[in-house]
């Protein structure tokens, strides 16, 4: 927890007890079903919960927004900006179902009400969104051709709707076609060396 405090010094009572449980739900549920690999559930904090928290150092989404976790797999980045975000909505999406009933538990357990799942494929889903987030699912020219579709043309945050993506490597190859992709370093928010290559991708809509 400790690093999450150290980034996000702000919290809310309420925020810090909600992130405070994960630690615990996690380990208990991935003792029934595996959605987080034994070498990382000791790092829950730094590489699952802080990773995902990076979208919110990038952007401060406004109340009411609307947003698409795709592959959410356990339950990230969707559940953590979820806490942190308490006015905004949410629906985490994967194939998977069982992985989907980590996250209704823990969304349960933790009384998240802006919480949403859907056991479905990114293609078959047929709703707009403020912006559509995910964490390494996939290549970033294949995550863009599932999500363009699904983002709203009617931006109101700061930023204008678009993918926002946790990626690290060299994504030089996997660029879409006319698009422009803006890269930030989560070297450049936390200090921490599991960070050091990995990024936030950022494509936005077009008007």
């Amino acid at each position: 927890m400790h690093e999450i405090q150290k980034y996000f010094p702000d919290l809310s009572q309420r925020q810090l007890e909600q992130f405070g449980q994960l630690g615990a739900l996690y380990m208990a549920w991935n003792r029934q079903i595996n959605v987080i690999s034994r070498k990382d559930i000791d790092n829950l904090y730094a590489r699952h919960v802080l990773h995902s928290l990076a979208i919110a150092k990038f952007i401060n989404f406004k109340p009411g927004t609307e947003v698409l976790d795709i592959g959410t797999g356990g339950g990230f980045p969707g559940l953590p900006l979820a806490i942190y975000f308490p006015e905004c909505q949410f629906l985490l999406v994967d194939s998977i179902g069982k992985k989907l009933k980590v996250v209704e538990a823990v969304a349960s357990e933790l009384k998240l009400v802006n919480v949403k799942t859907k056991h479905s494929r990114a293609e078959d889903i047929d709703e707009q969104f403020d912006f559509v987030v995910s964490r390494a699912v996939t290549r970033l020219d294949t995550i863009w051709s599932w999500s363009k579709s699904k983002i709203s043309p009617n931006s109101y945050n700061d930023l204008r709707n678009g993918l926002i993506y946790l990626k690290g490597g060299d994504i030089s190859a996997e660029i879409p076609n006319n698009t422009i992709v803006q890269f930030y370093p989560l070297s450049d928010w936390f200090s921490e060396d599991f960070f050091l290559g990995k990024g936030l991708v950022y494509i936005a809509s077009k008007p």
